[in-house]
């Protein structure tokens, strides 16, 4: 059965918990990517994401901070000697499409995608947590914002 390790994404850009938001938005334009783990030092202590960066930044209109104010804490990771399929159950249990990979001393080794599943592992495997991942769920609207209208963005009557 495969591990994490023979499909994990090796060599993975990480920032530290000083870096700025800002700096974290040009290194995930300049990879292409949506995420990327914070650590100190060697360990592992935070993602940020592209969502962190608009909601917990710009929304609320904090772009000169540093990412330990904005940073997703208490991470889901795997192993990387963990199986494919329990990397893919955790991904399905929390809806997310990546995960920090961390070896026996819990320094970040590389990260788990769907997309590494997909090309390097069982495409099954991937297409059933993708299944998982994407249930719908109600979005929350409790505290609807001023930049909040009707569809198309159109004010309402």
């Amino acid at each position: 059965m495969q591990t994490v390790s023979d499909v994990m994404t090796r060599g993975v850009r990480t920032l530290s918990p000083t870096d700025t938001l800002t700096a974290a938005a040009q290194a995930m334009q300049e990879l292409d990517v949506g995420s990327i783990p914070v650590c100190d030092g060697v360990r592992l202590v935070g993602m940020v994401t592209d969502r962190d960066i608009v909601v917990r930044g710009v929304a609320q209109e904090r772009v000169n901070v540093s990412l330990q104010d904005v940073m997703s804490e208490g991470l889901l990771y795997c192993h990387e000697d963990d199986t494919v399929p329990s990397a893919m159950e955790s991904m399905r249990r929390q809806q997310v499409r990546r995960l920090p990979v961390v070896d026996k001393d819990k320094r970040l080794v590389g990260i788990v995608t769907l997309g590494d599943v997909a090309t390097k592992g069982d495409e099954d495997d991937a297409g059933d947590a993708l299944r998982g991942i994407s249930e719908p769920s109600e979005p929350h609207r409790s505290r609807l914002s001023a930049a909040s209208a009707t569809a198309g963005g159109g004010q309402t009557a």
